[in-house]
């Protein structure tokens, strides 16, 4: 899986998709201290130990670089997205309940994600490993990075 470079100076308009989020009853927002062991619990369940190492280190982020979605009638969280997790200015690891996939979220969670990067004065951004290429060429046009694969991820230590 390649890495993508994003052009943060040119995001879509993320409006429209929140409001959509909340007609749904999603709430999109940032991950806050107190609720670290819960959002860590759910993501080391539904996506491994991997990416909930690296979300704990976003976490630790002041302000938390960990978004997630919320289910408002359910309470419960169905998605997160994080930056600066791994490296300064790269976005993931990120992740959707399946039984919430197809409604927008995951664009949602990553317009959010960039715009935080946005906002900390970087140009460009790094989706690191990008599994959906294709997801992440339509929703931001980012384009694959040549030879990047696997990247910074090369050589890391598994179980």
């Amino acid at each position: 899986m390649p890495d993508m470079l994003v052009r943060l100076y040119d995001l879509p308009d993320s409006r429209p998709i929140m409001a959509e989020m909340a007609a749904q009853g999603i709430t999109i927002r940032r991950a806050i201290a107190p609720e670290k062991h819960i959002v860590l619990d759910w993501i080391r369940e539904a996506f491994g130990e991997g990416w909930a190492s690296e979300a704990d280190v976003a976490m630790c982020n002041q302000p938390s670089t960990c978004f997630i979605a919320v289910d408002e009638e359910k309470k419960q969280i169905v998605g997160f997205a994080c930056v600066e997790a791994t490296y300064k200015d790269f976005f993931g690891p990120t992740g959707v309940d399946p039984a919430y996939r197809g409604r927008g979220i995951g664009k949602a969670l990553l317009l959010a994600a960039l715009e935080c990067l946005r906002g900390l004065g970087y140009g460009y951004a790094v989706i690191g490993g990008a599994g959906p290429v294709e997801f992440y060429a339509k929703a931001v046009g980012a384009i694959p990075i040549p030879d990047s694969a696997p990247g910074i991820y090369r050589g890391m230590l598994k179980r």
